[in-house]
């Protein structure tokens, strides 16, 4: 079975002094400095589409952790 490559709108831009910001829906969600840049971008040499969105989505920290579902449930996100 084929991997859907998925678009979560996800894109960085490369500054001259090497910083990587990554950006969502065109707003700078992140910024990666120095070794942690370097090893990002080498990682993005060699990703498909969809593994490049999903290594942005993790670089940008706490996105999605797959628990949306469940919290839905919780007494306090239901809707009286």
């Amino acid at each position: 079975m084929e991997k859907q490559s998925v678009d979560l709108e996800f894109s960085f831009r490369v500054a001259k002094d090497g910083e990587v910001s990554i950006l969502r829906h065109s707003q700078v969600v992140t910024t990666l400095r120095a070794a942690t840049a370097h090893e990002f971008l080498s990682a993005m040499q060699d990703a498909a589409f969809g593994d490049q969105q999903q290594l942005m989505a993790r670089a940008t920290g706490n996105y999605k952790r797959g628990n949306e579902r469940r919290a839905a449930l919780h007494p306090r996100n239901r809707s009286k």
